[in-house]
């Protein structure tokens, strides 16, 4: 069950409200959109099926990988808060004495490690990166071991 919740990209919702705005709701859908593909639509009766137990397994895989990746990167030496909420870690790069630009751009060009510049959520971002845990414990192991190869270069 837990593979089937956790598609990025396989997305389908559902709208309830008063008749007169489904009615515009549905015009305007009908228009911009044919339909959910059917393994998206296969994929969300699977997991509405038995969702109490999936979503319990996801936020006990996701709290061991955010516990993971924190730790980790603050081994490292690059300051991380625990996130409370999504799957992303906000680590401070700046510590590096790279802003967040050039610092996620190394990551890329030297070991394939793609990351996102805080900078572009504005300037609170700045001198941080993001980083998705919403992938397996080895893949994320793999990036980690990458990460420190480049913090050792700099």
């Amino acid at each position: 069950m837990f593979p089937l919740l956790a598609r990025a990209g396989w997305r389908i919702g559902y709208a309830l409200g008063p008749a007169a705005i489904i009615q515009g709701l549905v015009r305007v859908h009908q228009f911009t959109v044919m339909s959910s593909p059917t393994i998206s639509q296969i994929a969300a009766i699977e997991a509405l099926a038995d969702i109490d137990e999936a979503v319990a397994m996801m936020v006990e895989e996701y709290d061991r990988r955010r516990k993971f990746v924190v730790a980790d990167l603050n081994r490292m030496g690059l300051p991380t808060f625990e996130p409370k909420g999504a799957f992303y870690a906000f680590p401070k790069v700046s510590v590096t004495g790279l802003d967040d630009e050039t610092f996620a751009n190394k990551l890329l060009n030297e070991e394939r490690v793609a990351i996102v510049p805080g900078s572009a959520f504005g300037a609170g971002g700045e001198g941080f990166c993001r980083i998705s845990y919403a992938t397996s414990c080895e893949k994320l192991e793999i990036a980690l071991t990458r990460i420190e190869k480049v913090l050792k270069r700099i």
